[in-house]
């Protein structure tokens, strides 16, 4: 599907404002005499074409038709989002006709944060976010609008179970977007049961001009890197596209005792003409952390202790987790009409991790003496993912019509091994002199083997009135849900949730003028069952699927180089929680979370950026077994939270900028009766960025130092109560084109 109508005003003065939402040839023709063309088109790499000055000119508006389906939308004013992203079954639409709360990491924003992991872009600024802070951890951690979010869930290209399944280096990404909410209908159940929103990550394409890019890396204390970026385009149209990126980085963090160490090895290959693309992904990536940042709890009636020094290691520093995953995706899209488009998409991944070290760490005095013991566990997982579908447009009457239909298919074999605890490999140090005892012997008997099934069938219209001013969104998707556990011994079946449903979707956005739009929507989400984790008695105790639901009203005002985003909304889903004497996990009931949220980004003056926002969440147990802690506040989430990130293009020097990020987040509960709770803090970063040419050549170097205080403060870990937070951390990076 070629055509997608839609209209926009370009701002009249900025020096370096960067028109984004011109995307077809014949705009670019007319606009580039005039105006430096920030946006690129389809699969355009971001950081090929520098931001240009512009003259002042009256204010223009421009309508004609964007292939936003299969086309990237371009960046907005400054280069740091996108104008739109992907809403799953969709397609990719414009963030003012989109009735949900999204947005889009540019390429050139994620190199600019230095980032290492996705958790890095998309918590630096979006109050709707929260990450716990933690470095060198066994997985990424974050939250969205409240709720855990599973970093298994996160989608390339909108298929599930194809990324890379704990960590994920971003440096193979073009853009990283996050839509906030519950997702069913627009992606399919997620595997992992995330509910508060879903990341979904587009892989690089080659650009319509040769690349070639060397990025050597540091981050302190000791380790070193490069990244290799690569991208060409051949043939007499430039129909063939091959994009190579290399990552290798080794050495310690600036937690005592971590090291840290990352492999990523990606290619991208992509074929265009008139009417057809086709594109393939194929990556290998190793991710490696030696003393890796566990946590600890706390024993019943002991307090909350004071945090120890900052780059304090509460792990045993011979521990280690080791994941390693490869994938490889392949899509295809056909125009087979102006108003009609095929597509489907296949992929498969595997999954290979180790993890050795603390299991259970407990603070059992208020001195700070923890008794720690020690396991290993090792995993087995592969996966397949696929989709396929149509989308098209029509008109009846005065009401246009763009419709979607598809199938979505998941699967993934997964088989545990290890022991949760190691005899006589338990022993008692202190937090704030911490030291560790030999290595334990490594055992991984095969302990459980799970099989997973995800199917379903969805369907979407948008209707169009008044000349797309205002539009209604209606949808349904059919998920099955078949799960079956086998005995390790034997290999028979000992289990199965076999189980259907249907989750609705409808969504409302009124364009109240140019710039402002208006909507509201009411989505159901699926998601697989909770799966008792490894650390706990009953380990892979398997649940039943369950529905999660939201009801959402937002406004989104557009300045042109400015924009503001403010929601309410309402989720509802089960909760689960382990239970700190008896170490059970348990699943039910009901959490309840209520939020409002603002949100800004753009380009408000000259020379500056802005993103950020506020946002707050009141995250109830609504209902639980015997009303037990009904009413009290879910664990491990701050209610409030602020961040603002700054950059200032200096007067000083010419490609000078200077950046800052500030992260403020209210106390946590840490227990489900309410009765501890861990302090709110506010961290600081600053960093600065100079663009120059050396001998001709491009060349970019950047230098950043998070927690600038070097505060000590705690966090809350996936699998325990209490973790410290990154200390101060240097990072330092030279890019040079050749």
């Amino acid at each position: 599907m070629r055509k997608n109508h839609f209209s926009t005003r370009i701002a009249p003065p900025r020096a370096d404002f960067a028109l984004s939402r011109t995307a077809t040839a014949v705009q670019r023709v007319l606009l580039g005499m005039t105006l430096a063309v920030a946006g690129l088109p389809a699969y355009a790499d971001t950081l090929n074409t520098e931001e240009k000055s512009v003259s002042t000119l009256p204010e223009t508006r421009v309508e004609g038709e964007m292939d936003l389906p299969s086309e990237l939308p371009p960046s907005y004013a400054g280069g740091q989002v996108a104008y739109g992203s992907r809403v799953g079954l969709l397609g990719n639409k414009d963030f003012m006709e989109t009735p949900f709360s999204t947005v889009s990491y540019t390429e050139k924003y994620i190199a600019d944060r230095q980032a290492q992991n996705i958790t890095q872009v998309i918590a630096a600024t979006d109050p709707a976010v929260f990450s716990n802070g933690l470095t060198g951890t066994f997985s990424e951690n974050y939250s969205i609008r409240g709720f855990a979010s599973n970093i298994s869930d996160v989608t390339i290209g909108g298929l599930y179970g194809v990324a890379p399944y704990y960590r994920i280096s971003p440096e193979m990404y073009e853009r990283i977007e996050v839509l906030k909410g519950p997702s069913a209908l627009l992606n399919g159940m997620p595997p992992g049961g995330s509910v508060g929103g879903a990341v979904n990550l587009v892989p690089k394409r080659a650009g319509n001009e040769p690349l070639t890019r060397f990025t050597g890396t540091y981050m302190s204390d000791a380790q070193f890197g490069g990244h290799l970026d690569v991208g060409r385009r051949f043939g007499e149209d430039q129909q063939f596209g091959v994009r190579f990126n290399g990552v290798y980085r080794d050495g310690d963090g600036a937690v005592d005792h971590q090291k840290l160490k990352a492999e990523l090895t990606s290619l991208g290959l992509d074929w265009r003409s008139e009417r057809a693309r086709l594109s393939a992904n194929l990556y290998e990536s190793e991710d490696r952390v030696r003393g890796q940042n566990r946590g600890i709890n706390l024993a019943s009636g002991v307090a909350v202790p004071k945090p120890p020094k900052s780059d304090t290691l509460l792990n045993p520093d011979w521990a280690y987790v080791q994941t390693k995953d490869h994938g490889a995706i392949v899509r295809g899209e056909y125009d087979l009409t102006d108003d009609l488009m095929a597509y489907a998409a296949f992929g498969t991944s595997e999954t290979r991790y180790v993890y050795s070290g603390t299991m259970l760490a407990t603070v059992f005095n208020e001195a700070g003496d923890f008794k720690t013991s020690m396991g290993q566990l090792k995993m087995e997982l592969e996966k397949t993912s696929g989709e396929a579908g149509l989308k098209g447009n029509f008109q009846t009457a005065a009401i246009k019509h763009q419709w979607s239909i598809n199938a979505t298919h998941y699967g993934d074999t997964q088989k545990d091994y290890g022991r949760r605890q190691v005899p006589g490999a338990d022993w008692i140090t202190n937090i704030y002199n911490p030291v560790w005892g030999p290595a334990a012997d490594k055992s991984f008997p095969y302990i459980a083997h799970s099989e997973t099934r995800l199917t379903s069938y969805g369907v979407a219209d948008t209707l169009s009135v008044l000349e797309d001013q205002v539009q209604l969104t209606l949808g349904v998707r059919r998920q099955q849900v078949l799960t079956d556990t086998f005995s390790v011994s034997t290999g028979a079946r000992t289990g199965r949730y076999d189980e259907a449903a249907t989750t609705p979707a409808a969504a409302l956005l009124i364009k109240v003028t140019d710039n402002i739009s208006v909507y509201a929507n009411y989505i159901e989400g699926l998601s697989k069952g909770a799966t008792a984790p490894m650390t706990a008695a009953n380990a892979g105790d398997v649940f039943a699927p369950y529905k999660s639901k939201q009801k959402e009203v937002g406004l989104k005002l557009d300045l042109g180089d400015f924009t503001h985003t403010l929601s309410l909304y309402e989720i509802k889903r089960p909760s689960s929680y382990t239970d700190p004497d008896t170490n059970v996990f348990s699943f039910g009931g009901e959490q309840r979370n209520r939020g409002i949220e603002w949100g800004f980004f753009g380009a408000p003056l000259n020379d500056v950026r802005l993103m950020g926002g506020v946002a707050h969440v009141d995250p109830k147990l609504t209902k639980t077994a015997g009303g037990i802690n009904q009413g009290k506040t879910a664990t491990g989430l701050p209610k409030l939270q602020g961040k603002l990130g700054v950059e200032w293009d200096t007067p000083v020097l010419d490609g000078l900028t200077l950046t800052a990020n500030a992260t403020s987040v209210s106390k946590q509960y840490i227990n489900a009766d309410n009765s501890q709770s861990i302090p709110g803090y506010t961290i600081f970063d600053v960093g600065t960025r100079y663009t120059t040419h050396l001998a001709s050549r491009p060349i970019t170097l950047r230098g950043s130092v998070t927690n600038v205080a070097n505060k000590a403060y705690w966090g809350t870990p996936l699998l325990s109560s209490l973790g410290l937070g990154a200390p101060r951390t240097v990072e330092l990076s030279a890019s040079v084109d050749f």
